[in-house]
């Protein structure tokens, strides 16, 4: 009886994924008229392996990920730089809620002003919701109702357009850390809620008024897990966009190597091009999917949004800003609860002779 029901879990579970990365079209989408079809998965990824000098890239490639990994393993923590830089981004922790706040609500805005539900790859008329829930993201009002109400409006939205609107569930992330954190400062929430706590003003009246925070500390839901909640999500979209815009579908994005002539940038093969970006974006999801050197893969994902602002100048930056605020967020947290970073890396640290110091690890209790 278990094994059969452990059989039907596991065929639901390939059916769900099957489903999931179908070939879906986002982001290249934005830059792309989508004249041609292109090759098929199997063909691309069949001249990506069939040709020699790509197995060397990808061979180099792959060993000098290791070398790196492991003089950081051996290195790292006796950087007295790396230290202070971690330092300094934990020090910037009373802003974590207005970071998300501003990350969240301003491509929130931009959607509900550009026509757009979520993603300018689902074009719908919800103006009115999607400014309403900026606005009070942005001023902080009613900050976490708010955040609620987006995950619901999104949660609607997908159920209408799966799989392209998880090509935005970075949103969910963004909604879910200002549902944790709260609003932050400098907020509306805030200042309202100093005039309630301050004795002799009108406000004081309200003190015993139940607040969304409230419910949340009796639920045992702390700050503390945010991190951990934006990880799941923000690495989710990394390597999903990897995966599903540039293995599952190459044509739209050898159209983009092809528009941007990116072989003159680099000069491989444009498959090479495609697999690489997709390998990229998937390495850096997983590690932080996983909270595998989780300060070090969102500055990574940060760089490579960075490199996508500059290198396709006709791309939606605004589309993009969640991404950028998620992964400056977790500059700040690191990896928080339930990550690699505070198991198995610090044994492999103490395996290369080192002490763990902040990375991330156990050693350093505000991440």
């Amino acid at each position: 009886m278990r094994h059969a029901r452990s059989r039907r879990v596991a065929a639901a579970a390939l059916v769900a994924a099957a489903v999931a990365t179908r070939p879906a079209t986002a982001h290249v989408d934005y830059v792309t008229d989508g004249g041609g079809d292109g090759p098929t998965a199997v063909e691309f990824l069949t001249a990506v392996f069939s040709a020699p000098l790509n197995l060397v890239l990808l061979g180099a490639g792959g060993a000098g990920v290791a070398v790196a990994t492991a003089g950081w393993l051996r290195y790292g923590d006796h950087l007295a730089d790396v230290t202070v830089l971690r330092r300094t981004l934990r020090s910037y922790q009373p802003y974590l809620g207005w970071l998300l706040r501003l990350a969240t609500g301003l491509p929130l805005m931009g959607a509900g002003f550009g026509g757009y539900l979520f993603s300018p790859a689902v074009p719908a008329e919800a103006r009115l919701l999607q400014i309403t829930l900026a606005f009070l993201l942005l001023f902080g009002l009613a900050t976490r109702l708010a955040a609620a109400a987006g995950l619901v409006a999104y949660a609607v939205g997908l159920a209408t357009h799966f799989p392209t609107l998880l090509l935005s569930s970075e949103y969910v992330a963004g909604f879910l850390g200002i549902l944790v954190v709260g609003p932050g400062q400098p907020s509306a929430d805030l200042l309202f809620r100093r005039l309630v706590l301050t004795d002799g003003t009108l406000a004081s009246r309200f003190r015993d008024l139940t607040t969304p925070g409230d419910i949340l500390a009796a639920l045992g839901v702390q700050k503390a897990v945010a991190p951990l909640l934006i990880r799941l999500f923000l690495g989710f979209n990394f390597a999903y966009l990897g995966v599903t815009e540039k293995w599952l579908n190459p044509g739209r994005a050898l159209e983009v190597v092809e528009k941007y002539q990116l072989t003159r940038v680099l000069p491989v093969a444009p498959e090479m091009w495609v697999f690489g970006a997709g390998l990229g974006e998937l390495v850096v999801g997983l590690c932080i999917l996983t909270g595998t050197f989780t300060r070090s893969a969102a500055g990574a994902g940060f760089l490579i949004l960075t490199t996508t602002l500059f290198g396709l100048p006709d791309d939606p930056v605004l589309a993009h800003v969640t991404l950028f605020g998620l992964s400056s967020a977790l500059l700040i947290t690191g990896s928080g609860p339930v990550a690699l970073d505070r198991s198995v890396i610090p044994r492999l640290r103490a395996r290369f002779g080192t002490t763990p110091l902040t990375d991330d690890g156990p050693a350093a209790p505000s991440d």
